[in-house]
């Protein structure tokens, strides 16, 4: 039972006019004797709260940044009104705008719906409703709470999707449908046309240039239904921010840009979210990219260190055909050194390997100081990174990798970006 200021204030009031009548011990005593009376009635007349009905219905799953609603519906089979306050309580990271004003009449329901705007990525559980009914003269509440299961998914937001259009038009010229001539091993015959300045020699047709009165030569188009698997690395490397967001975060947005763009050319795309083990994996999903979102929605670094030699191992498991497996991780050095160098070629011997690590600009902008002491032993420490970086990326280069390297907002664009140059150069 909650009793409210008013009980105090009554109190007060009662008091004095009861003291005109009676000795002051006794008219404080009869003045609380009926406040007591009053709130007793009050409790027993308000609605009760055990024998309420929840039912929930709404969103399951919305992407980071965006707003959701989830409803719920509250049936009264009581004999009596319930006027309540109503908490719909859920973690602090789904931003639920969650206190409601609740007036319920005997026999009836209400649907009272609930605002959520998550922060984070995940699995967002709602943890209990909880009702305070007060009576009719507002003095006293019953309270109980009730568990009303609801879990929301919090997607990716997938902010890279502005880039898709422009790269979906080269990839279409890439397929040929602007008439771009394109050879490469690995590459299908398009179509014939006639020869023009500046053609490759080695594409003149000459059986069909003796059957036609010009030169003849024939279009490429690079080989459909390859294989891309997009490996995120969920280790210690992954934990750390760049600027509000964890290195992860950044890793996904280009891994689905990486994988709609490939879809879209005809391209088979797996997922492995591996650290020690797997986290996340999706194969052959006809439905990419709602696949994808889901499977990387409730993933979170762990504070480990990658067994690359279990991830090699895993990834080779999986994948028998050649393939393009892009690996998102870090280029540190010691990680890579003591995990990833040692297995790498029994991955390049049957792979295309391709890394792609975020960046820090707060690195690049260190290097940049001068203003004082402090900011020149910043700029050391910082020059000494992006060198370390370098040498990694030189050192992977020999070993026929393939290193995209940038800040979070260019890695998307410039991991498609080297993607369609594969295509291109056909060494997909």
């Amino acid at each position: 039972m909650a009793v409210t200021g008013r009980l105090g204030l009554l109190a007060l009031l009662a008091a004095p006019v009861v003291g005109f009548l009676l000795p002051s011990w006794a008219g404080i005593g009869l003045a609380a004797a009926v406040l007591f009376l009053l709130v007793a009635l009050d409790l027993l007349l308000a609605g009760s709260v055990r024998r309420l009905h929840f039912a929930r219905s709404g969103a399951t799953s919305v992407r980071l940044g965006e707003a959701c609603e989830v409803t719920l519906t509250v049936a009264n089979p009581g004999g009596r009104p319930v006027r309540a306050w109503l908490r719909d309580a859920w973690p602090p990271s789904a931003g639920a705008d969650d206190r409601h004003r609740l007036t319920l009449p005997a026999g009836e329901r209400r649907v009272v719906t609930t605002r959520l705007l998550p922060t984070r990525r995940g699995d967002r559980t709602a943890a209990r409703v909880t009702v305070r009914s007060t009576g009719p003269l507002g003095l006293a509440a019953r309270q109980g709470s009730h568990e009303v299961p609801w879990t929301v998914r919090v997607l990716p937001p997938f902010h890279s999707r502005k880039h898709l259009p422009s790269r979906l038009a080269r990839l279409q010229q890439l397929d040929g449908r602007n008439a771009v001539l394109i050879r490469g091993q690995g590459t299908e015959f398009d179509s014939l046309r006639e020869y023009v300045i500046g053609d490759d020699v080695r594409s003149i047709d000459w059986r069909a240039s003796a059957r036609a009165s010009d030169v003849m030569v024939r279009t490429w188009r690079p080989e459909r239904d390859r294989h891309v698997v997009l490996v995120l690395d969920t280790g210690r490397v992954s934990a750390g921010r760049v600027g509000d967001a964890p290195r992860l975060d950044a890793a996904m947005d280009a891994a689905l840009l990486l994988a709609v763009l490939a879809a879209r050319a005809g391209d088979r795309v797996d997922l492995l979210a591996y650290d020690r083990q797997v986290h996340a994996a999706v194969q052959g999903s006809t439905e990419l990219l709602p696949a994808l979102v889901n499977a990387m929605a409730p993933l979170e670094s762990s504070l480990v260190e990658t067994d690359a030699r279990g991830m090699v191992a895993e990834v080779l498991r999986r994948t028998r055909r050649r393939a393009l497996v892009v690996l998102l991780t870090g280029l540190d050095a010691a990680p890579l050194e003591e995990g990833l160098f040692p297995v790498l070629p029994k991955l390049t011997s049957r792979h295309q390997l391709m890394i792609a690590s975020v960046a820090d600009p707060r690195v690049a902008e260190m290097a940049a100081g001068r203003g004082d002491a402090e900011a020149v032993y910043d700029a050391a420490a910082a020059e000494r990174v992006l060198a370390e970086r370098r040498q990694v990326t030189a050192r992977l280069a020999r070993h026929g990798v393939e290193v995209v390297d940038a800040v979070p907002e260019d890695l998307p664009p410039r991991l498609a970006d080297r993607y369609l140059a594969l295509k291109a150069a056909g060494r997909l």
